[in-house]
């Protein structure tokens, strides 16, 4: 059975504290806004994924803040960063404690960690893997979803052909564009262009493009699949 680690422990806690407070996809305001999750380890830019993700969402003219759940975390340690993206201000500061968006950098923590605990029930989840959610062990539990907003990419795969480095984070950004339709492709390759420069810059664009591509092609052969 998966596990709480220490890092969602707290966010349990935290939630508990505050069970008197709304925790539903508003400002503060009113607004609807939408609230993402990303899990990963220490040396997977996942808070840097949170990062772009924000300044994506403000090239398309919308509000975003990105923080970690807590301090840097050695390499290879559990990390989970957060975004929330709104057409208001944004004045929530508490953890994302029920993501409609779950984004997982390392395929190993899906069964060391319960990270897909408070995840809507019409959310979109994107894994970094190239096997299929059966084929992870998460069958039982991806039929309580949406299908058509499930989908894994072998993100560090792509990573590593064009950065030579196994960084998925960027790349799981271009591929939730595409399951989303949320952000654009053209948002992400400029949020891209801002936190890096140069070649890096360039590769990092042209993996998240072909990781968009990849699951354009899934979501399609979903939609033509048979249905029982």
């Amino acid at each position: 059975m998966p596990q709480i680690g220490p890092g969602l422990m707290r966010l349990k806690l935290a939630r508990d504290r505050r069970a008197k407070i709304s925790h539903s996809k508003r400002t503060g305001g009113g607004a609807p806004m939408l609230q993402v999750r990303i899990h990963g380890r220490g040396g997977q830019g996942v808070v840097t994924a949170a990062e772009l993700l924000s300044i994506a969402a403000f090239e398309q003219g919308r509000h975003a803040q990105a923080f970690p759940s807590f301090g840097s975390e050695r390499t290879g340690a559990p990390v989970v960063a957060f975004c929330r993206i709104a057409d208001a201000p944004i004045r929530l500061r508490e953890p994302v404690l029920e993501p409609d968006v779950l984004i997982v950098q390392d395929p190993t923590l899906l069964h060391q960690v319960d990270v897909f605990q408070g995840l809507k029930a019409d959310g979109y989840v994107l894994i970094n893997s190239r096997r299929s959610f059966d084929e992870l062990g998460l069958g039982e539990m991806a039929r309580r979803f949406r299908r058509e907003r499930l989908c894994t990419v072998p993100a560090t795969e792509i990573a590593r052909s064009h950065l030579g480095r196994p960084l998925p984070n960027a790349v799981l950004l271009g591929g939730f564009a595409a399951l989303s339709g949320l952000i654009t492709l053209a948002a992400v390759e400029h949020a891209i262009g801002v936190k890096f420069s140069g070649k890096v810059a360039a590769a990092n664009i042209a993996a998240a493009a072909e990781a968009y591509e990849f699951v354009h092609r899934e979501l399609q052969e979903l939609a033509h699949a048979p249905t029982d």
